[in-house]
Formats: C-alpha cells, sequence, structure tokens
C-alpha cells in the first residue's frame, strides 16, 4: 500500500503486550480481519486464540481457535480462561441477533439479567456493554488498533487516483454530517454528490447503503460524482467496531457511481489493503485518508 508523502502517524498507537497478554482471546466475527489481527498478534510474541462466531471465515482455521454459538456465553467464558486467555479483542463484523432465536446454553441463562439491557440501544452502547461484561470478569478489552497499528489508514491519497476539488468539498460536507449524527449512535458512514446527501448508514451496514445508492446517484454525467465517507462516531469506544473498508466496499462505491471514498486516518481499518489499492487503482476510484484537523473542502 502506498502511503501518502508527508503523511501523518496513526492516531493510535500500539499498546505494550506484556507476558501477561501473551495468550490473546480473538472474538472473530465476519471479514478477513480476524486472521489479519491473529497474525499482527503472533508478530508480536503473542499466542492468539480465536473465538469464532458462527459467520466467522474459514481462514481462522489456520490459528487456534473454536467455533461458537454467539448465545453460547457460558461456553465462551469456559474456553478463554481454559486457554489462559487475559486479554481480548472484538474483531470483524457481527449482525445484531434476534435474542429470542439464537440457540443459548446456561451460562446465557444464568446470566439473562445481566445480558438482555446489552441488546438494547444503538451499535456503541451495546458494544460497550459487552466490553463491560467481559472486564467485569477479569478480561482486559484491546482494540484492533492497539494490536494491529498497521490496518489503520494512512493520511492523505494512498492510491493513484486524486481527489478533485469538488471531492473535497463533499468529503468535508460528509465529515461534518457524520460529526452531526454521531451523538445519536446512528452510523459510521455516509455518501455525498455534489455537496448533497444520498445515504446515510444506520442498521443496514455500509454495503446496503451502497447498494441503495445506485438509483439515487444520477447527475446526468458519464463521470463519477460523490463519496463515500466513514469515521468512528464522535464519542466512540475505539476499542470496539472501527469502522472499515475493503476490496468489496471499492466494488460498491463503483457500482454506485462514486468518485472515491475518504475515511479518517488512523481510525478506519483496511481489510486487504493491498488488493482494495489495486482495485481502486484500476477502477479510477480515489482512497484518501482525512488527518486530524484537516479541512479537505479548502485549498
Amino acid at each position: 500500500m502506498r502511503a501518502a508523502q508527508g503523511a501523518t502517524p496513526a492516531i493510535h498507537s500500539a499498546v505494550e503486550l506484556s507476558p501477561r497478554h501473551r495468550r490473546i482471546g480473538i472474538i472473530a466475527g465476519e471479514g478477513t480481519l480476524p486472521a489479519a489481527v491473529a497474525r499482527a498478534a503472533q508478530e508480536r510474541g503473542c499466542d492468539p486464540f480465536i473465538i469464532a462466531l458462527s459467520s466467522a471465515p474459514a481462514d481462522i482455521e489456520n490459528f487456534p481457535h473454536h467455533r461458537v454459538q454467539i448465545g453460547e456465553v457460558g461456553r465462551i467464558l469456559r474456553i478463554l480462561r481454559r486457554e489462559g486467555c487475559t486479554s481480548l479483542v472484538f474483531v470483524g463484523r457481527l449482525r445484531r441477533p434476534n435474542v429470542w432465536r439464537i440457540r443459548v446454553d446456561t451460562g446465557f441463562l444464568r446470566l439473562l439479567p445481566e445480558l438482555l439491557p446489552l441488546l438494547k440501544g444503538g451499535d456503541d452502547k451495546v458494544l460497550r456493554g459487552v466490553a463491560r461484561f467481559f472486564e467485569r470478569r477479569g478480561f482486559e478489552v484491546f482494540g484492533t488498533h492497539q494490536v494491529a497499528p498497521h490496518l489503520l489508514a494512512p493520511a492523505g491519497s494512498f492510491g493513484r487516483v486524486q481527489p478533485s476539488s469538488r471531492d473535497r468539498e463533499d468529503m468535508a460536507l460528509g465529515l461534518q454530517v457524520l460529526k452531526a449524527l454521531g451523538p445519536f449512535d446512528i452510523g459510521q458512514a455516509v455518501a455525498i454528490a455534489h455537496n448533497y446527501v444520498l445515504a446515510v448508514e444506520a442498521a443496514e451496514g455500509t454495503d446496503a447503503m451502497l447498494e441503495r445508492c445506485r438509483s439515487l446517484n444520477n447527475w446526468g454525467s458519464a463521470s463519477r460524482k460523490g463519496v463515500l465517507v466513514k469515521a468512528p462516531k464522535q464519542g466512540q469506544d475505539l476499542r470496539l467496531d472501527l469502522p472499515a473498508i475493503g476490496p468489496r466496499t471499492v466494488d460498491l462505491a463503483a457500482d454506485a457511481g462514486l468518485a472515491g471514498i475518504a475515511v479518517q486516518a488512523g481510525a478506519v481499518l483496511l481489510a486487504n489493503s493491498e488488493e482494495l489499492v489495486e482495485k481502486a487503482d484500476r477502477g479510477g476510484i480515489f482512497l484518501y485518508g482525512v488527518s486530524s484537523g484537516e479541512q479537505p473542502g479548502g485549498e
């Protein structure tokens, strides 16, 4: 991946993983990031163990792991303790389950009064509650960026295509919209074209939001218009649910007719970064990391 010249460092730095954290547990959802974080943990001298939820991909099987259902809370705790895990990282997409349809164990039933309130509210509120649940049981919760900082987006352009002045105006508006929506725990992405809000991410996720944009981004021009903007919510616990983009994000942005993707530098994860950049370059899509304090709409 090509970082921009003069790119600022990631705003989050790696934590020092002491011998106490050598056996680190990874709670894995969908996507390629769980395996990438496990590799990063190994490179830092740790011995990761993956608790693979039912949606976790096959590549986690290259690491010590155990597959579980999301409702098997007692089993998850027993496995983590048996494996000697003292710290945890939550990685990968996780679709909120229907609590009445998930398979549960006796541990879940025993802890039901504590677990049910965790499922109420926006994603950040739910994840904060989940983190506190594990912290109360003696686990230290790290963020993906603290274990694998190299997965974070750099500042500036990190592909061949450069954003235009119009694109920069759309970036600026997108960041303003996300900042305004953050207190409501709504989403981490917005699509802007010609200073017009095409779509805001809510419970459906970024992919579904971009699919909606296909029929909305029609300005009577053959050239690409508009920007997907992704950033954490204001006040979000950055150890949990950092936004991410990957090759599929580029595909969907291209299908929606967008000119590029802008993310908050140092606070958005890049999945399969080499493929991501190559695909964007081939498709004429720009990739840009907005550094802290930057005014992308300015000169």
